[in-house]
C-alpha cells in the first residue's frame, strides 16, 4: 500500500558544544571544528502527497519566509529524482530562527527524509547527503542523525556517542545574520586544529562535557548584539557557565548529566526572549529512515 501522508515528523535543533574556526578555503568558506549535539527542542512537520506535482507549505505558527529551506529541499529532491509527485507541507515552527540552532537545516533534512518515503523514491542516505549539502552545510549532520565531531565546512562528520546531558537554552529577541558574523574583523580564523584521536585521548568525553574550547564566533556576535552578552551573563550567574551556539544569538549552559538538571531556568526572561531546559538526544528521531 502506497503512503499518502506522513504526520508528526520531528526536526530537532542542535547546539555547538564548541566551535573553532581553524582556517579558510580559497573560495572564502571557513574551515571549522565543532561538536554538534542534538536536543529535544523540535519543529514538527506534516506531509501529504499531491498528484499534481505542486509543492505548498502552510505555517501553523508565525509565517516563515515564502521560500524557506524545507520548500527548497522539496523542490531539489523533486527535480533530482524526476518524480511527478508533489506535497502539501505543514510546519509547526518551534525552534527560533536566527539562533544558531540549525532549525532551517533540520527542517530541510526532515523534509528530504520524509518525502523520500512519501514519494517512494527509496534513495539511500549517501545520495540524500550529497543533495543535502547543496542546501546548507548543516543539513548532512541532521540527515546522518548522530551527535558528531564536525570538520571542513560542516560536511565531514565523525559520530561521537555522548552521555545524556541537560542544557539550558536561551534565545534573545534579536537574531543574527550568519554571514555578518563570519565577515567580522573580530573573528579569529586560525584556532589550532585538533586531531580527533588525540583530542579524545587528551581531553576525553568528560573534558568535552566540562566545557572544552570556546565559540570563536561569540566575540563578533557580542560586538554586534549586546543581548548575546546579556544572555551569557544571565546563564553564567545561574549555572556557572555559558556559551553561544553557532553564529548566535542563542546561548546555552551545561546543566548536568543527572536524571534532573542541577538548576532550573531563570524564572523570568526579558520581553521577547524564549528559553527552555533541554536534554540531549542520543540520535535523531528519524535515524534509519534512509538506508546506508
Amino acid at each position: 500500500m502506497s503512503v499518502v501522508a506522513i504526520h508528526d515528523v520531528a526536526a530537532p535543533a542542535k547546539l555547538n558544544l564548541f566551535l573553532h574556526v581553524v582556517g579558510r578555503r580559497a573560495d572564502g568558506y571557513h574551515l571549522l571544528q565543532s561538536l554538534f549535539v542534538l536536543i529535544d527542542w523540535c519543529d514538527t512537520l506534516h506531509f501529504e502527497r499531491r498528484s499534481d506535482g505542486r509543492l505548498t507549505r502552510r505555517d501553523l505558527g508565525a509565517a516563515l519566509p515564502a521560500d524557506d529551506l524545507c520548500l527548497r529541499a522539496a523542490r531539489a529532491l523533486q527535480s533530482a529524482s524526476g518524480t511527478t509527485w508533489g506535497a502539501d507541507i505543514i510546519i509547526d515552527k518551534q525552534v527560533p530562527a536566527g539562533a544558531g540552532m540549525g532549525g532551517g537545516s533540520s527542517d530541510a533534512a526532515s523534509t528530504l527524509l520524509a518525502l523520500n518515503r512519501l514519494w517512494g523514491l527509496d534513495w539511500p542516505l549517501p545520495r540524500l547527503l550529497a543533495l543535502g549539502l547543496t542546501l546548507g552545510a548543516d543539513v548532512p549532520f541532521f540527515l546522518r542523525g548522530k551527535n558528531a565531531f564536525v570538520e571542513g565546512i560542516g560536511e565531514v562528520l565523525t559520530p561521537l556517542p555522548l552521555p545524556h546531558q541537560w542544557l539550558a537554552v536561551v534565545k534573545p529577541a534579536a537574531s543574527l545574520e550568519t554571514r555578518a558574523i563570519f565577515d567580522s574583523p573580530l573573528l579569529v580564523r586560525n584556532t589550532e586544529a585538533v586531531i580527533l584521536a588525540g583530542f579524545l585521548a587528551d581531553v576525553g568525553i568528560k573534558g568535552i562535557l566540562q566545557g572544552f574550547g570556546r565559540n570563536d564566533l561569540q566575540p563578533p556576535a557580542e560586538s554586534r548584539c549586546d543581548e548575546v552578552a546579556q544572555a551569557a551573563r544571565l546563564l553564567e550567574a545561574r549555572f556557572g557557565n555559558s556559551r553561544m551556539t553557532g553564529s548566535g544569538s542563542a546561548v546555552f549552559a551545561r546543566a548536568g548529566t543527572e536524571a534532573r538538571p542541577a538548576a532550573t531556568m531563570p524564572p523570568e526572561l526579558p520581553a521577547g526572549w524564549v528559553g527552555r531546559m533541554c536534554h540531549s538526544l542520543e540520535q535523531h528521531p528519524l535515524a534509519g529512515w534512509a538506508s546506508d
